[in-house]
């Protein structure tokens, strides 16, 4: 990459902060503790509406993992998300009833409590629906990874997201809260994934599964991006700039081995498609918060309204990360 083009991204970046700097003013803190926080702490950052069904097992499953606290973002829920997280001692919560949209979906509120509360730390940014897996994670703690890639002078690590979905129609099997989703969202698409790279950001643009499958068949080029860097050590000069899909400064984005080998990378089990998605769909559709023109959730309402089972023959059932590895959907690396 020339100078120019170096010059115009660390521009670009200055912006994105400068922006979550004003965006910070949409935030009022309902419970702060973040005072609880210790130098090596691991902190979930997550931003969320309407989330409440989903929001025991996500705490319960990241703190199992090692996360030390979680700082949240509440955009304006109506079902009692911001209560029941105001109530968790390891949890520190802002609540804002600005547009989703207008803080670029979300990004420029959680980059401002990144730069504010992150800096130093490794950090993990997922959404509620969002599961991390990583090399070994049935037998050694998140700590034990952030410890290795320290020690590796790694900065930022990459999680491919992957759709998890039940087998039969999505309102089939009722979810409760506290349940573990995949017991019911336990089957994956294993191929039928492209991907390009971005030479702008150097990152890889990954896109297919069941979502390209599905909903964008004849557009697949239209299909969500699946590729995310979640986990980082956090410095406040970093900014999230699409969604957790890139960053800035670029060079974290180079999470994958450009010489034929493989670097150790895990996945995001995406556990969207329960019984609740149809009515998260039609609320997305009304409120008309997501990106262009929230097109992804109209697909989303004529897909199900067409074929309400995303199984099809060639789906695998999930066993474990292993088993994900094998499939060379993530790399243990040099990791062992």
């Amino acid at each position: 990459m020339g100078a120019w083009q170096s010059y115009r991204l660390r521009l670009q970046r200055k912006r994105w902060l400068i922006r979550a700097l004003r965006k910070r003013r949409e935030l009022r803190c309902v419970a702060d503790r973040t005072d609880r926080i210790r130098p090596s702490d691991l902190i979930v950052f997550c931003t969320a509406r309407n989330e409440s069904v989903r929001l025991p097992w996500f705490l319960k499953y990241y703190r199992d993992m090692g996360v030390n606290h979680f700082i949240m973002v509440d955009n304006d829920s109506t079902d009692g998300s911001l209560d029941y997280l105001a109530r968790q001692d390891d949890v520190s919560v802002w609540h804002t009833r600005g547009s989703y949209k207008r803080a670029r979906f979300g990004m420029d509120w959680i980059n401002w409590l990144l730069r504010r509360y992150g800096h130093g730390h490794w950090v993990l940014v997922v959404d509620p629906d969002e599961l991390f897996l990583y090399p070994f994670c049935d037998s050694r703690p998140l700590r034990a990874l952030t410890d290795w890639l320290d020690a590796s002078s790694i900065k930022s690590f990459s999680a491919m997201l992957l759709d998890m979905y039940p087998k039969g129609p999505l309102d089939a099997q009722p979810y409760t809260a506290g349940q573990d989703p995949l017991e019911i969202a336990s089957w994956f698409d294993a191929g039928n994934y492209s991907v390009t790279r971005n030479a702008r950001f150097g990152n890889l643009w990954i896109q297919g599964g069941p979502r390209g499958r599905v909903f964008f068949p004849d557009q697949p080029e239209r299909a969500p991006a699946l590729n995310k860097v979640p986990l980082v050590k956090w410095d406040r000069r970093y900014a999230y700039v699409s969604s957790t899909h890139m960053l800035l400064p670029r060079g974290l984005n180079l999470v994958y081995d450009e010489w034929g080998g493989e670097k150790a990378s895990g996945l995001l089990l995406h556990t969207k498609f329960l019984d609740t998605f149809n009515a998260k769909a039609e609320e997305e559709l009304t409120r008309k918060q997501h990106y262009a023109g929230s097109t992804e959730y109209i697909a989303y309402a004529d897909g199900i309204r067409d074929n309400p089972d995303l199984w099809c023959r060639w789906s695998e059932k999930y066993i474990n990360w292993r088993q994900l590895e094998i499939l060379g959907l993530m790399s243990k690396g040099n990791w062992a």
